[in-house]
């Protein structure tokens, strides 16, 4: 693992450890000479990470669209800055650029995020671990749905492989060590 893509707010969040999981995310990352791949803004957690991971001697590369280019205010000293066409773009680079993810804590954007390289998984698009930095019970509810998925019979537990913890070193340490993730998406190809 060389690269990781780290899903988050451009906000701050109401509490003050969403920063300073972002900020000890960023020197994490650093220190274990992992490139942090992000979605290149300059504010909220966003911008918490990347600062702290450059201050930290990492590299940094971010990818933004161009229509956010002024609302999320795209960090200009990254070690690159990717200012792409769109959304899409955006997230596919991130995805082909990373060797694992990460979401903190964040909103829509994050949780899109993180479901689509979820999802993309699931299709064998790519076989690459995802974990969740779990600040301050954040993601507990999130994590409830999920197992619900599960219980209801739409997703098998072997297909959400969803790493979880509260420390970045954890989970860096897991995403690090987790095998390739094979699965088949059907759950059950006699039924029609």
């Amino acid at each position: 693992m060389k690269r990781v893509c780290v899903f988050c707010g451009s906000s701050d969040g109401a509490r003050p450890e969403y920063l300073a999981a972002a900020r000890a995310l960023g020197e994490t990352l650093a220190r274990r000479r992992l490139t942090l791949v992000y979605g290149g803004a300059s504010v909220g957690l966003m911008g918490a990470l990347a600062d702290a991971a450059l201050a930290a001697g990492g590299q940094v590369i971010g990818v933004i669209p161009a229509t956010l280019d002024k609302k999320e205010i795209a960090h200009r000293g990254l070690s690159e800055l990717h200012v792409v066409d769109s959304m899409h773009t955006r997230k596919r680079i991130m995805a082909d650029k990373a060797d694992a993810f990460i979401a903190l804590p964040g909103g829509l954007g994050t949780l899109e995020e993180l479901f689509e390289v979820l999802t993309w998984r699931l299709l064998g698009i790519h076989q690459k671990p995802a974990g969740l930095l779990d600040v301050g019970g954040y993601y507990q509810p999130l994590i409830t749905f999920l197992e619900s998925t599960i219980t209801e019979g739409f997703l098998r537990k072997e297909q959400l492989q969803l790493h979880v913890a509260a420390d970045a070193d954890a989970l860096l340490e897991t995403l690090a060590h987790a095998p390739p993730v094979l699965v088949e998406k059907w759950l059950d190809r006699t039924q029609t």
